[in-house]
């Protein structure tokens, strides 16, 4: 196989890095790869055993439309077809033919004997350019040779997932029927958020300072209020808004974008503020923005933010062909932005 040339990397965690890129044969086919043993050397049985699990599923979802496709498997992990698609936060679909469409794509799996088991983040949800739904990160995905009740606890947690990004995004299709379904949880599942869940948020949040990807945020749970409370005491500050971005191999970090006019702001004067509230708190980057970008209503747009604070620029044109009166507003946080790590060009940079 020809030589995999990387331009992008998505996501580092302690299991794997997923890069984006191509072939050098193929310049113009777009190729996902994991890279298992990016992982540390602790963490690698583990991420074998997921990365094997995504393997296994693949190879079972095959010809599923809205689903990757396997590529290879080598010594380093694994290539995939890459899916053109937009996030579910980001697209937040508001016709009945998308859901209609994901509903399809449980339907197929369903009759292959296979549960995704992670539906749950909307960030494995796309939005396809033709206004279909994919499925991707099957990492923890379970192939069942037997249909037997296992798999349909399974299958009924994978169906009520994908009501809830429903319900989040376009609350107003939801029938009365779905509804029931969405207030049902399964018992595995009742007992998992009344104990598993714990354990699991123990580990990920306290050993390994992940963010969960659903968008909430450990340390801004945790530090928030005490930054939010530090900040808003300023007279020069009209308001504030944080996100999380990762740091290589350490965790994530807290960005503040801070509506001001100031220019400049000194991290450290700020620091020193939050910490006469919370000694454990901090700010590692702090960007000043004269307008932090809302919705109609007021609420924050906390998925541009986010993107800008992860430096995912490129994934910023989908939302600003959707909604270019944003333009204005974002290119100068862009512009201003302090995360230039897994840097990308995008049209905004042009």
């Amino acid at each position: 196989m020809a030589e995999f040339i990387s331009d992008t990397v998505f996501k580092r965690d302690v299991f794997s890095e997923t890069r984006a890129g191509h072939f050098a044969d193929m310049p113009e086919t777009r190729v996902a790869r994991r890279i298992v043993t990016a992982s540390p050397l602790w963490s690698r049985p583990l991420a074998w055993i997921l990365a094997k699990r995504e393997i296994r599923a693949l190879h079972a979802v095959a010809g599923i439309e809205g689903t990757p496709l396997i590529i290879k498997v080598d010594a380093d992990g694994l290539f995939r077809s890459w899916t053109d698609g937009t996030p579910l936060h980001l697209a937040r679909p508001d016709k009945v033919e998308w859901y209609k469409d994901a509903r399809r794509i449980l339907r197929d799996m369903r009759r292959r004997g296979i549960t995704h088991n992670d539906l749950a983040k909307p960030q494995n949800w796309l939005m396809l350019p033709d206004g279909k739904a994919a499925v991707i990160d099957f990492q923890l995905a379970s192939c069942h040779r037997r249909r037997g009740r296992l798999f349909t606890l399974m299958a009924y947690e994978d169906l009520r997932h994908c009501l809830k990004q429903k319900r989040a995004f376009a609350p107003d299709l939801m029938t009365a029927t779905e509804i029931r379904v969405l207030a049902r949880k399964s018992l595995p599942s009742r007992i998992w958020m009344a104990t598993g869940k714990k354990v699991y948020n123990l580990i990920t949040r306290g050993l390994f300072s992940w963010s969960d990807g659903e968008g909430t945020g450990d340390r801004i749970d945790r530090e928030g209020p005490a930054i939010m409370k530090a900040l808003h005491s300023e007279p020069a500050i009209r308001d504030i808004a944080l996100a999380l971005y990762p740091l290589p191999r350490k965790g994530v970090g807290i960005y503040a974008f801070v509506e001001t006019d100031r220019t400049t702001l000194d991290i450290a004067q700020l620091n020193d503020a939050v910490h006469a509230y919370d000694p454990d708190a901090q700010i590692d980057l702090a960007q000043p923005v004269h307008a932090i970008p809302r919705r109609q209503n007021g609420e924050v747009r906390d998925d541009i933010l986010r993107l800008i604070a992860m430096n995912q620029i490129t994934e910023l044109d989908d939302v600003l062909r959707r909604e270019p009166e944003l333009a204005p507003t974002i290119r100068a946080i862009v512009d201003g932005r302090l995360n230039w790590t897994d840097r990308r060009i995008s049209s905004l940079e042009k």
